[in-house]
């Protein structure tokens, strides 16, 4: 669970290194990544091929099932490649100028690919273009063009241990809005065997307090490094705070890989997580109750990350107009209410909201914070910068917020020269 659901944390730097490493791999096909002639498109009674990285068989089932139904009504032949190395089988593909025609592509992975020609920008010509998040179409705009219509997405909320938040005594009434009210109640959580408040070290999850200050590494489109804001620097101030406190500790500390793991094992009584918790508590840790609460308002009021992924097209495709037709089969409310009942995730349009909510209740938080959550950054190189401010933010407890956010401030301005 942890290596798909975290694709922009694990594969990240090793996405953007692929990327970067390719040079003008675009063959320049009209409505190619340039963007000047984005009304016409390549078009070819040629099969298509999707490439996607699976989280199972539930992920793969259910987009070869949509695939297929797409194809008999297109009369277009299209096939499905679960990928055993995403990144790679990707970068291999443009290197050959033979890349699937459609596939999953991450927000780190954009700029790169975008920036060498290997993606058509093909978003203002979604038909639905419109039911898309605001938010999401930011994470998928790049050098002001919008390529790829966004396939899903998850948010952060807090997720509370039921049986241990009774066992401390507290109510509904008691579920944090602000931090100070998290800090008391993740103080009451703590026993011998239980901290108040596991998560992950990481950027992907102490960012989601940046943002509740007001802050964020880089501004919405990532155009502009923002990371030593006194946002950002008060922020790691409440966190090490905490740490120090010992009511909050990093997963790693707990002897676990991740937050949720650390949920599932009871070592903590809370942590900060994304959707994806649920079908691996589901899997690895049946017998655990929990809730999940929206995360509290900090400084600036409501605030969370989100994570996304986008149906690329290939600039060298043969069949863009039939790539096109196709994504926005897959990207309709029928098709993401279906993939989400199958493998879990969250719809990226809004259209699909009232129905996602009323089959996933107990999930509402998660969708609630389409309104207020910010992207991680997708300027080329960035998921280089976030992989070495998580190696600071590990000692935190002992560090200089405002020394750690200082040097990933200068590192990301360095890849805006």
């Amino acid at each position: 669970m942890r290596k798909i659901t975290h694709r922009w944390l694990a594969g990240g730097a090793v996405a953007a290194a692929a990327a970067l490493t390719l040079t003008a791999c675009g063959s320049g096909f009209s409505g190619g990544s340039s963007g000047d002639d984005t009304g016409k498109l390549t078009s070819s009674d040629k099969a298509l091929t999707v490439m996607i990285g699976s989280s199972g068989d539930a992920e793969t089932a259910a987009v070869k099932s949509a695939v297929s139904d797409w194809s008999k009504s297109s009369g277009t032949k299209a096939s499905v490649v679960a990928a055993s190395d995403l990144n790679q089988q990707l970068s291999q593909g443009f290197a050959a100028k033979k890349p699937a025609d459609v596939f999953y592509l991450s927000t780190d992975a954009l700029a790169g690919y975008a920036s060498n020609g290997s993606l058509l920008a093909y978003g203002d010509q979604l038909s639905n273009k419109s039911d898309f998040y605001p938010s999401l179409v930011k994470s998928f705009t790049y050098d002001g063009k919008f390529y790829c219509a966004p396939k899903d997405f998850s948010t952060l909320q807090l997720i509370i241990n039921t049986d241990a938040w009774s066992a401390a005594g507290l109510t509904d009434a008691d579920i944090p809005k602000t931090w100070d009210q998290l800090e008391s109640v993740a103080k009451k959580l703590t026993t011998g065997s239980q901290v108040g408040l596991g998560i992950s070290g990481e950027y992907a999850r102490v960012g989601s307090f940046m943002v509740q200050a007001g802050g964020n590494l880089m501004n919405d489109d990532s155009t502009k490094a923002t990371a030593n804001s006194d946002a950002n620097v008060q922020a790691l101030d409440f966190v090490k705070k905490m740490l120090n406190g010992g009511e909050l500790k990093y997963a790693k500390d707990l002897g676990a890989g991740w937050g949720g793991e650390a949920f599932g094992k009871g070592l903590a009584a809370m942590t900060i997580e994304g959707n994806w918790i649920t079908g691996a508590l589901k899997s690895d840790f049946p017998n655990i109750k929990y809730k999940v609460a929206e995360l509290p308002e900090g400084p600036a009021g409501q605030g969370t990350l989100q994570f996304t992924n986008c149906w690329g097209i290939a600039a060298d495709s043969p069949n863009q107009a039939a790539a096109l037709k196709l994504v926005e089969k897959l990207t309709s409310k029928d098709d993401q209410l279906a993939f989400s009942k199958a493998f879990g995730p969250m719809p990226s349009i809004k259209s699909a909201a009232d129905e996602w909510k009323s089959a996933n209740p107990d999930l509402v938080p998660f969708l609630n914070a389409a309104d207020y959550a910010k992207g991680v950054p997708t300027a080329k190189g960035s998921a280089d910068v976030v992989t070495d401010l998580n190696s600071k933010l590990e000692s935190l407890a002992t560090g200089d917020p405002k020394a750690i956010l200082d040097a990933t401030q200068k590192n990301l301005e360095a890849l805006l020269k």
